[in-house]
C-alpha cells in the first residue's frame, strides 16, 4: 500500500520532474526514494552540514553506496550498513547481503564537505541505479 502512495505522489512515469517527485519525498520526511530501479530524485542538491535520508520506497532490496573515487578527497565515505570503504560495503553484499535496506529502511548521512558525491545501488549497479548528490557551500 505504501508503494502505491508513492508512485501515486510522482505520477509513476519519467514525465513528473524531480522538483515534483523531490516534493512527494519531502512529504514523507526522507529526501529520495528508491523505486524499483531507481533513486528519485536522481540528482539532489543540498548545502553543506544538510543531511540527506534514503528511504527504500521498492519492494526490491537496495544499498546505498558511495563510489569511492566519486566523492571529495576530504569526505567522509558513506554506504547503508555503515562501511568504511567501497571494497567493504561490496564484499558485505555479496557475502550475507550487508547494507541491505528493506522496503521501509532508511538511511542518512551528513554532507560535510562541497562537491560532487556519487552513489549506486550495489545489487542494481547495472541496471543503472545509480545517482548524485550535489554539495554547495563553503
Amino acid at each position: 500500500m505504501y508503494r502505491r502512495r508513492f508512485l501515486a505522489r510522482v505520477g509513476g512515469g519519467a514525465t513528473v520532474g524531480a522538483s515534483a517527485a523531490l516534493a512527494g519525498c519531502l512529504d514523507e520526511g526522507y529526501d529520495v526514494g528508491m523505486t524499483a530501479d531507481g533513486f528519485v530524485p536522481d540528482e539532489l542538491t543540498v548545502s553543506v552540514g544538510d543531511t540527506v535520508v534514503w528511504e527504500n520506497t521498492s519492494t526490491r532490496n537496495h544499498t546505498v553506496t558511495a563510489y569511492e573515487g566519486g566523492i571529495p578527497d576530504e569526505a567522509a565515505y558513506f554506504a547503508s550498513g555503515g562501511f568504511d570503504d567501497e571494497r567493504t560495503a561490496r564484499d558485505a553484499w555479496h557475502d550475507d547481503f550487508g547494507g541491505r535496506l528493506e522496503n521501509g529502511d532508511r538511511f542518512s548521512h551528513t554532507f560535510e564537505v562541497p562537491g560532487r558525491y556519487d552513489y549506486v545501488c550495489i545489487p542494481h549497479e547495472f541496471g543503472g541505479m545509480y545517482a548524485t548528490v550535489f554539495v554547495e557551500g563553503e
